[in-house]
């Protein structure tokens, strides 16, 4: 038996249909002498004994893909617009209560939004549309009495972003922050833990535009931690237009030239001496209500759930989308902060600083850009050849543009159905480094400059200002006095007072670093 003919399941309908993924078929079966799984990490190979041939329909190996292979969302939008519904309304006629022609069913209508003309099931239990157990799906399901199908996808068919149940993503979900934050309170107090928070803002604000290489523009690094501080999980509906232009403005000020929804089209890309490189092209601005409407269902599905899981995809989702003008990156990573801060997973008023943890390594910020080309760079290999530069036009919104992309049609297929499953996984290490490390490491100095401060005022009384000064110098010169504090402080560190108050203030502030390394504030 030759290579395609062995094949079976979805990736034979994908042979027969002609079908080639954005995002590509994760489980490809055949039948061979044994049953075996090959796993390779980003791939898994089935083989299966000549007993479980299925017929060679699009009903035998459509069943035999929801017995044992991966549900993929963008396969099936992408194989029932080339199908058709006759295959499906033969199968369902011939299994009226079916459990896998009544799945068939409903997924065609809730995807293609057309009708089978058939009538309705009025027998059979009640199945769930998608295996809970292998995808994170709604919260409370919506029975849908046509097919008796508990429909439990969660989001809609204009947008439905996929998260699948991994191994990575299990373990992800065992990870506790509130009692990972729990135990920085017990370590270091509520009252240091709340004080680091604005400096935590401020820093995650400063971090999140390095990560847009524009960390010198301190006022605008301001602002956002302001938008920060004052939104996060108390903005009313955070996804809805209204919110989102809110947000957009305050992050970006009254001055900003591009604000409020889009309606022209966008992309992400970089100038070279060849020409223009596109690394991403956002769906169409007339799509982008149906799409918001399905994150916007998204959040509201899967509430109850993992807040890291909702947090992850549901700021991925967003960014993919690219709904507002300008700012989408900002609001994609305040959106993470603002999902886990309704969740209960974060206390009020604690901002996690994620774009510190990104921007921490080259590493973390190369997986950064690499978990965002997960969904970019296969969608850029299939549309590389749709991407035209042309005599510039101006939009409905007024924005000038110049790319023409001519396959918008059938990129819907993939931008309404990704798979989140990696962006879930990266942005759970990113929240545990974060709490493990960045706050860890922001409490432990912020309690050295306390009780260095402590120590110098035992020395010498002083306003707190100028002993937060005389801290910073000398913890940032190896713990030496420098030159420019000596002229500072002429009478503390002077030469004639270096071997009595000048000492003594330095050990004030040598032994409160000491101390609190030798303590380990673990």
């Amino acid at each position: 038996m030759d290579e395609e003919n062995s094949t079976i399941g979805f990736a034979r309908l994908a042979q027969r249909y002609g079908i080639t993924p954005v995002m590509p078929l994760r489980v490809t079966s055949k039948i061979a002498g044994t049953r075996k799984t090959l796993d390779k990490g980003g791939a898994i190979d089935q083989e299966f004994p000549v007993a479980y041939q299925p017929d060679d329909t699009l009903q035998g190996h459509f069943e035999f893909g929801l017995k044992y292979e991966e549900v993929h969302l963008e396969f099936f939008s992408r194989l029932f617009e080339k199908s058709g519904s006759e295959p499906i309304k033969a199968w369902i006629t011939a299994e009226p209560t079916g459990s896998y022609s009544r799945r068939a069913a409903f997924l065609y209508e809730w995807i293609t939004g057309q009708r089978i003309d058939t009538a309705d099931v009025t027998n059979g239990g009640y199945i769930d549309a998608i295996d809970s157990g292998a995808c994170v799906t709604s919260t409370t399901p919506i029975k849908n009495r046509r097919w008796r199908i508990n429909n439990n996808l969660p989001g809609t068919n204009q947008f439905c972003p996929l998260v699948r149940r991994s191994g990575a993503v299990v373990e992800a979900t065992g990870f506790s922050i509130q009692e990972s934050i729990s135990k920085l309170e017990a370590t270091f107090g509520a009252d240091l833990l709340f004080r680091s928070a604005s400096w935590l803002t401020f820093k995650e604000s400063k971090s999140s535009f390095l990560i847009e290489k524009e960390a010198d523009k301190e006022v605008r690094i301001k602002r956002f931690a302001h938008a920060i501080a004052q939104y996060c999980g108390k903005i009313p509906a955070p996804l809805s237009n209204q919110s989102l232009e809110t947000l957009q403005k305050e992050i970006l000020g009254a001055d900003a030239l591009r604000t409020g929804m889009r309606k022209s089209p966008i992309f992400i890309g970089q100038d070279t001496i060849s020409g223009t490189s596109v690394h991403y092209v956002a769906p169409p601005w007339d799509e982008l209500e149906g799409m918001l409407q399905g994150l916007r269902r998204f959040e509201e599905l899967t509430r109850g759930q993992n807040p890291t899981v909702r947090a992850a995809a549901t700021a991925f989702a967003f960014v993919y989308i690219h709904p507002m003008k300008d700012g989408n990156g900002r609001i994609h990573r305040f959106l993470v902060n603002d999902i886990l801060s309704r969740d209960g997973a974060v206390p009020a008023g604690i901002i996690l600083p994620i774009s510190a943890t990104i921007t921490e390594s080259s590493k973390n910020r190369a997986d950064y850009d690499r978990v965002l080309d997960v969904f970019s760079r296969p969608f850029m290999r299939t549309y590389e050849d749709a991407c035209k530069f042309e005599p510039a036009k101006v939009a409905e919104d007024g924005v000038s543009y110049n790319l023409n992309f001519t396959a918008y049609k059938d990129a819907l297929h993939a931008w309404r159905f990704p798979d989140l499953t990696q962006h879930v996984e990266y942005m759970a290490k990113i929240i545990q480094s974060t709490i493990l490390k960045e706050m860890t490491e922001e409490a432990q100095l912020l309690r050295k400059f306390d009780t260095a401060q402590s120590n110098i005022k035992e020395v010498v009384e002083m306003p707190n200002a100028d002993a937060q000064r005389i801290i910073k110098s000398i913890s940032s010169n190896n713990m030496q006095v420098s030159n420019k504090l000596v002229k500072e402080y002429p009478t503390l560190f002077g030469p004639d007072v270096t071997g009595s108050k000048g000492t003594r203030l330095l050990n004030a502030v040598r032994d409160a670093f000491a101390e609190e390394a030798q303590s380990g504030g673990h």
